[in-house]
């Protein structure tokens, strides 16, 4: 609150969601816990705005030992187990109409005809990972259990344990450049795709990364809490992230590892065209023959004048 009346950056919406986000983790709170908690939240909600607001309302109402005085600044009613909620009448369902199927694309067709994955379909498993939300990246990922696509191999696991603890050091430290390039240098992958894994906003790549490298649970949520401050500092997000790796299967990380090498080999093939042999012959640049005069200096002879 000093640093903000000093420096001009209204902080209280962040703390309030902070505040409220650490003290619905414990399901029981002492007497000066919960005082201290009252005294900090009711000075600011009046203080915050709306979305805010509304935010902490949502937290707090499912929160079963939220203090009654907070309750009642929200507009909330106190959680009373003796009182039960009737249910309305079931709503008739309306008839279900078969959607129509979207054709597959040709990566799809050949994960259900139990092709290899080819580097032009690992470049579509790619993109499609990366455009997708969250829920849907969710959904791909433990469809890849299922699929009859070729894994990566297992990394070794002295080199694993060595990476891991590399990783957990790099995210005390804060220092996401370091941790790209050991995740990089480990799962055999640019430093440009390592890059992308590790900045991205969802996590859900960071998190197929470390269970590739069979990263434990505890590791994997320490990461999770000091090597990105947007990450770390959202309960939300570490613990979805946290149930995401602890029920993600090794088998579908390590499909999409093979997706995301086979993607790079796509761009290399790209990149680079075969030379021919008469590619010389048509970049040379074609000049025009100059015409030589009918006549070549000193062929004619030489014309006398006068008498001599």
């Amino acid at each position: 609150m000093t640093l903000s009346r000093r420096e001009g950056v209204d902080i209280r919406p962040t703390l309030l969601r902070v505040l409220t986000d650490l003290y619905v983790q414990a399901s029981k709170h002492s007497t000066d816990e919960e005082r201290q908690f009252v005294e900090l939240t009711s000075r600011l909600i009046d203080e915050v705005d709306d979305a805010t607001r509304a935010a902490v309302r949502a937290r707090l109402a499912i929160y079963p030992n939220a203090p009654a005085e907070i309750l009642g600044k929200l507009g909330l009613r106190p959680f009373n187990p003796a009182h039960s909620v009737p249910f309305a009448r079931e709503i008739a369902s309306p008839p279900v109409v078969p959607a129509q199927p979207s054709p597959l694309s040709e990566a799809q067709l050949r994960m259900q005809a139990n092709l290899s994955m080819q580097p032009k379909d690992a470049a579509e498993i790619h993109d499609m990972f990366f455009r997708a939300s969250g829920s849907e990246r969710v959904l791909i990922l433990h469809n890849l259990a299922e699929t009859p696509l070729r894994a990566s191999a297992r990394i070794p696991a002295a080199r694993t344990s060595r990476a891991v603890e590399t990783l957990e050091m790099a995210a005390f430290a804060t220092d996401i450049e370091s941790f790209a390039l050991e995740i990089g240098e480990t799962l055999i992958l640019p430093a440009r795709l390592a890059a992308q894994i590790v900045n991205d906003p969802g996590g859900e790549p960071l998190a197929c990364a470390a269970r590739a490298l069979d990263m434990p649970s505890a590791v994997f949520q320490r990461v999770l809490l000091f090597l990105k401050p947007e990450i770390g500092t959202s309960v939300h997000q570490v613990y979805r992230l946290s149930r995401l790796y602890d029920h993600l299967s090794e088998r579908s990380a390590l499909v999409m590892l093979a997706a995301w090498r086979g993607s790079t080999m796509a761009v290399t093939r790209a990149k680079y065209r075969p030379t021919l042999h008469d590619d010389e012959r048509h970049r040379a640049r074609i000049t025009q023959a100059q015409a030589r005069p009918a006549l070549q200096p000193g062929s004619a002879p030489a014309v006398r004048t006068g008498t001599q």
